[in-house]
């Protein structure tokens, strides 16, 4: 018997929802019951991409797996992927939709809300559980007109939702009561519950605080769940500033504007005796073991940062002096000789570092796959692709992936294949060609063993056990 929705919204930003989410959903898995995950639009470039070749969220993805179902593209039925400062791709069950793209975000709505209603709906009829996921808070009153993620979407379906505030940026309090203020009160009935997120230190110290918000609000506090480091993919991975550690493996990974799917370099981030360091601004890249281009979703404006920045300067500098440099997708572009965009899907043509010798055109065909090929180091690798581009490599390159998806030439590598660094036999191998030393793990086992302890920290929790 299907079970009421239940919804997690967040009064803030990062207030931890995609991972409790996830964590509900191994939960109830565990359980025994079918149990599937919903965001009705979700804007990152952080994508996946189904075996029906379909794009998602990767936390929708994430999600689905810890459901221990296939993922689908109706559990995340709007993907907006920002490409330009007031421009987005949007994606309408995996696809490229060029039309509602085009169109003024207020105007979007008619469009975009039959086909949410429709994709929740859906998985209301075929799962006993659906746990939803709201976007960003639902207090933003000036959203509230072009709301189809929030507070529609829970009363389509008259959800139980949880509130959910990171306690550990402060203010907590303050954020759970501002937020159920702004609701309306349809809205505040739905509000089951407060949840304190990323809690760390003595409970005691949170006195009677619960007591004094029900009483102002008549929602209890459900949950207290503690401040955990897991390895699970995160959409914003990277909020800290770190530096070159000296006796460590040191990799830098260029975070230009408009970087994409970068939840593809925790295998990298998660390994013993590696240090990946986030560059956002000009840094001498000299004590760097390897450097790392990521996708982009606007290549040519991504490339004009790193000339404007000086990072070109350095990134040629690495190259010259034989540090291995690895683009992937649109890095993998900006490192080739030419990008035309004859549809100007980006930002127009430009010459690029002409580090490998490859041309790209931006074709308006979007290629969205999971694929699976051949190393030519060894072996078979799988991954997916996401990109507009077309490659054509010129004598200079040689391949390093078949298929079109990878070159090299010397000490650059360029590969259209996301997930590559989640290959066991292909991570030992980049991370020996710049002095590692060790076993890589299993990532696909280490991510499994994760969920579970994400299941396991609501059930310490008490919130949901029967």
């Amino acid at each position: 018997m299907a079970k009421r929705p239940i919804m997690i919204m967040g009064c803030t930003s990062d207030a931890g929802k995609s991972f409790l989410v996830t964590a509900l959903c191994r939960h109830f898995a565990n359980q025994g019951l079918r149990v599937a995950p919903f965001k009705a639009q979700n804007m990152s470039n952080n994508a996946a991409v189904t075996t029906e070749g379909l794009e998602i969220g990767r936390a929708q993805y994430l999600q689905a797996l810890a459901a221990r179902i296939p993922p689908q593209a109706r559990m995340n039925p709007v993907l907006l992927k920002p490409s330009a400062e007031t421009y987005s791709q949007v994606i309408v069950l995996g696809k490229f939709h060029p039309e509602i793209s085009a169109l003024p975000w207020l105007a979007r709505k008619p469009q975009l809300w039959p086909i949410v209603r429709e994709a929740l709906q859906s998985l209301l009829a075929d799962y006993d559980q659906v746990v939803i996921e709201g976007a960003g808070s639902p207090a933003e009153v000036n959203l509230r007109q072009s709301d189809i993620v929030n507070m529609r979407v829970a009363l389509e379906c008259q959800a139980d939702v949880y509130l959910v505030a990171d306690i550990d940026r402060g203010g907590a309090f303050a954020h759970l009561l501002g937020t159920w203020m702004c609701l309306e009160p349809a809205e505040q009935a739905l509000i089951k519950g407060f949840v304190l997120n990323k809690f760390r230190g003595d409970q005691a110290l949170l006195g009677n605080a619960m007591d004094w918000l029900q009483e102002r609000t008549g929602v209890p506090t459900v949950a207290i769940v503690p401040m955990v480091r897991h390895a699970l993919p995160d959409e914003d991975t990277f909020h800290h500033r770190a530096a070159a550690v000296p006796g460590q493996i040191n990799i830098a990974l260029l975070l230009y504007p408009y970087a994409s799917n970068l939840d593809e370099f925790d295998p990298l981030i998660h390994t013993p005796g590696v240090n990946v360091v986030p560059i956002r601004t000009l840094t001498s890249l000299q004590d760097f073991q390897a450097v790392i281009l990521p996708g982009s979703k606007n290549t040519v404006e991504s490339l004009r940062y790193l000339r404007q920045t000086g990072l070109e300067r350095e990134v040629l500098g690495a190259a010259t002096r034989g540090q291995l440099i690895l683009g992937v997708c649109g890095g993998m572009q900006l490192l080739g000789r030419d990008i035309f965009d004859p549809s100007h899907l980006e930002s127009g043509d430009s010459a690029g570092l002409n580090l490998l010798e490859l041309t790209t055109t931006l074709a308006p065909y979007k290629i969205t796959q999971q694929r699976e090929t051949d190393w030519l180091n060894g072996g078979t690798v799988h991954g997916y692709e996401i990109h507009h581009g077309q490659t054509q490599a010129g004598s200079s390159v040689q391949p390093h992936l078949a298929d079109g998806l990878g070159w090299q030439q010397a000490n650059i590598y360029g590969v259209y294949l996301h997930g590559l660094l989640e290959n066991t036999q292909y991570r030992q191998w980049f991370l020996e060609q710049v002095g590692w030393r060790g076993q890589a793990e299993d990532w696909a086992a280490l991510v499994e063993a994760e969920l579970e302890k994400a299941a396991q920290l609501v059930t310490a929790t008490g919130w949901f056990n029967s």
